[in-house]
């Protein structure tokens, strides 16, 4: 197998939130409050109006720092879309639509994995780093929806 192949990711994630586009979108679009909802996002640093700083950390002990900068922000369509460089290349993007009256907001994620440990165990490190993502997904969803109660 490409040992490449194997540091290179993607995910998709949907979730149902019991809120309007309109809200959801607008906890999304503050990219720099996500630390407080979000316990794996453990910091974003805003570097400019449309790039910033970001570091991660699910239930593996090491932490993922990464440059995101905006591609699309498109409220209208429900779209917000990332670039990414640093421990993760690639991009990720929100689609938000309406909903039963809530909100499908579907996560999409393509990356390679540029951070060295993470490289070096690629082949046996992948199961982990599959639930390692999948765990942060969970808080994610949790700590919105948490977040969206008051809304």
């Amino acid at each position: 197998m490409d040992r490449n192949a194997l540091s290179r990711y993607r995910f998709r994630s949907v979730w149902e939130l019991p809120a309007p586009p309109a809200a959801v979108y607008a906890v999304l679009d503050r990219a720099d409050e996500y630390p407080r909802w979000w316990p794996q996002v453990r910091s974003v640093t805003s570097l400019d109006e449309i790039s910033g700083v970001a570091v991660f950390r699910s239930f593996l002990p090491y932490e993922l720092t990464v440059t995101a900068r905006e591609r699309r922000r498109d409220p209208a369509a429900g779209v917000l879309e990332i670039a990414m460089s640093g421990d993760l290349d690639g991009w990720a993007r929100w689609t938000l639509t309406a909903r039963g009256g809530g909100t499908r907001a579907v996560y999409d994620q393509e990356v390679e994995v540029r951070n060295a440990l993470m490289r070096r165990f690629a082949l046996l490190g992948r199961p982990a780093f599959l639930a390692n993502h999948a765990w942060m997904m969970r808080g994610g969803r949790r700590g919105l929806l948490a977040h969206l109660r008051p809304v």
